[in-house]
């Protein structure tokens, strides 16, 4: 053991000398020179050391020689399995990714980073030998394509062996299937035997994934290793943000693949769900009602603060309640959010309530794009990295499995309706229970880029010269919700493992769809009296930002945050005129039945092909 590495250790035992755990550690650690003693010590410390660093906000030299203890360890586990066999866990992530070159690149290059930083499974000949990655391409662009192989082929030659799977391949992936691939149409899309490449494009995240489950299970069969399949979004990054009292901060202060291991490894879990911090996990659709509050609450505090005075929107961070962001969180069993948040100003140097004003105005926009200013998710540290909890949700941006678990593909996938991975959960926790979990392993969420201030692309949203339309995603969120609620309904009675008749299941539906169609409704009016109320504050000639000659531009920006409110929730909304739809009410209704009454038969082909 290095004397370096050795500092890196004796740094923490000495960091908490009221620990007596680590004083005897710290004896162990002077006494032993055994390989074997040396990583026991390591595995006793390190839970004790990641609690301690939780009790504050740690810092970046914390931070560094956390980081350096597990390298220290890998470079032990490396010494001894000189006479064994590494049977630590090997990790194969899949990122599905339609049109997103720049969030590719940071994705990847936050894998390749973690992999630097804490070494899990070691390299052979520069090479990271637990780790794998696959990039299930869904893209339509040409020169989205082009860059996304180019990126793979960037991050196979710096050591991060990556695999791309785009079109063709998915297409030949299918083949192989033969005759007999029509007949899996529901799970993996109507264009199954295209032989044009470009019809294959924009299927969807749900039908990518279950095609790269047959890749999957390909590498399962041919592999040797212990495996596990991990999937993540292309907008997400291996790091966690923080609040700090100089503000928000985003680390690598998570050895995801470390504690995912050790938790795999117990033998008591089957697939695990992670979650995410900084950006909300769902669409602008469903909280568009929580965000007009903030921005209601912002102009009338800097109303009454004068434009050249020193901003006051700083302090502790607010840190947001679980779904504090969603509009409808009692749905899911949350506490509904009544207070507003208040806006916590980014800008660092001295700065006034003019420069605030104009800083918030220019995040307003993102809003559209899933970013929510106010309600930042941060990570908060609760117990070991290594717990679990009993799950009912599916984070499809962060979750991993055993192989076993390829049969649970993505449910009513070619429907391309919202909510999958919580439709997903209901179904695994009522086939597998206490072994599927969740564990506080989140992922960084950035919908949008720093280069543009937007998303690089986002199915069913179009922007137009004076609006962001998002009535096709609003669409697929309400009956999104419908699928959910009736898969959780029906789930009393026993589905999917019970044979249930059609009328059950359509009364369900029905009944669902009405409740939500309410729920949905008086909603829409809140949204709409707050939209007043905000119209009302902001075109108030009395505030100072109508009579200062260097608010135009945020005047502009937050005048077209309102447009766009007003375009997609207002009074002719034309998402609530689709939801509302009879022609639309009646073709969904009849997919959202057929796809439940066909889910056992779809489900048992699947297992069969998988065999």
């Amino acid at each position: 053991m290095s004397p370096a590495n050795q500092q890196a250790l004796r740094y923490f035992l000495d960091r908490y000398p009221g620990n007596d755990k680590l004083l005897e550690l710290g004896k162990q650690l002077t006494n032993t020179d055994s390989i074997y003693g040396l990583l026991n010590i390591y595995a006793e410390a390190i839970p004790i050391i990641e609690h301690n660093i939780w009790d504050g906000t740690p810092d970046d030299e914390t931070i560094s020689y956390y980081q350096t203890i597990f390298r220290a360890q890998e470079a032990l586990i490396k010494e001894s399995l000189k006479q064994q066999e590494n049977n630590r866990y090997k990790f194969h992530i899949v990122i599905p990714v339609a049109d997103r070159p720049i969030h590719l690149q940071q994705c990847l290059n936050s894998i390749l980073t973690l992999c630097e930083l804490y070494q899990y499974g070691g390299t052979l000949n520069d090479r990271y030998q637990k780790i794998t990655v696959i990039v299930a391409d869904d893209s339509k662009k040409k020169e989205s394509i082009t860059q996304h192989k180019e990126t793979c082929e960037q991050f196979y030659d710096m050591g991060l062996t990556t695999e791309y799977f785009g079109i063709h391949e998915q297409i030949e992936q299918i083949k192989k299937l033969g005759e007999k691939a029509d007949s899996f149409e529901p799970i993996l899309g109507r264009y199954a035997l295209s032989q044009y490449p470009d019809d294959f494009s924009h299927k969807g995240a749900a039908i990518t994934r279950n095609i790269a489950y047959l890749r999957l299970n390909e590498i399962e069969r041919d592999s040797d290793e212990k495996n596990i399949f991990y999937f993540i979004d292309s907008d997400q990054e291996f790091k966690i943000k923080v609040a700090t009292s100089e503000g928000q901060k985003d680390i690598y202060a998570i050895n995801y693949f470390y504690h995912l291991n050790e938790i795999f490894s117990r033998g008591e879990v089957n697939i695990l769900t992670g979650k995410v911090v900084g950006d909300p996990p769902v669409s602008p659709a469903v909280m568009a009602g929580n965000f007009q509050n903030d921005v209601i609450d912002f102009l009338q505090q800097i109303a009454n603060n004068e434009p050249a005075t020193a901003c006051h929107f700083h302090g502790e961070t607010q840190t947001s309640d679980d779904a504090a962001y969603h509009d409808m969180a009692d749905l899911f069993g949350f506490k509904k959010s009544t207070q507003s948040y208040q806006y916590a100003c980014t800008l660092k140097n001295n700065h006034n309530h003019l420069d605030c004003f104009n800083d918030f105005a220019s995040k307003l926009n993102r809003f559209f794009d899933g970013e929510h200013p106010t309600r930042v998710t941060y990570f908060d540290y609760s117990g070991s990295l290594s717990d679990t909890i009993a799950a009912r949700t599916i984070y499809t941006g962060n979750y991993a499995f055993r192989p076993e678990c390829l049969k649970f593909f993505i449910s009513f996938a070619t429907l391309k309706l919202r909510m999958a991975g919580p439709v997903l959960g209901r179904i695994i926790k009522s086939e597998i229970g206490d072994r599927f979990v969740s564990a506080n392993l989140p992922m960084l969420h950035k919908r949008t880029t720093d280069e543009t201030g937007e998303s690089e692309f986002r199915p069913g949203v179009n922007r137009e010269q004076e609006h962001v339309d998002l009535s096709d995603e609003f669409e697929r969120q309400f009956f999104g919700d419908v699928m959910l609620f009736t898969v959780e309904k029906l789930g009393e009675p026993g589905y999917p493992n019970q044979a249930l008749d059609k009328n059950t299941i359509e009364s369900a539906l029905s009944d669902t769809e009405q409740a939500l169609h309410q729920k949905y409704k008086s909603k829409h009016q809140q949204i709409i009296e707050k939209l007043a109320t905000l119209k009302s504050i902001f075109h108030d000639e009395r505030s100072w930002w109508n009579k200062h000659s260097e608010t135009a531009q945020a005047k502009l920006q937050i005048q077209h945050f309102i447009n766009n409110i007003d375009h997609n929730f207002g009074v002719k909304s034309q998402g609530h005129r689709l939801i509302n739809d009879e022609a639309n009410q009646q073709k969904r209704h009849s997919e959202i039945l057929q796809a439940i009454i066909s889910y056992k038969t779809d489900r048992a082909k699947w297992e069969a092909l998988l065999k």
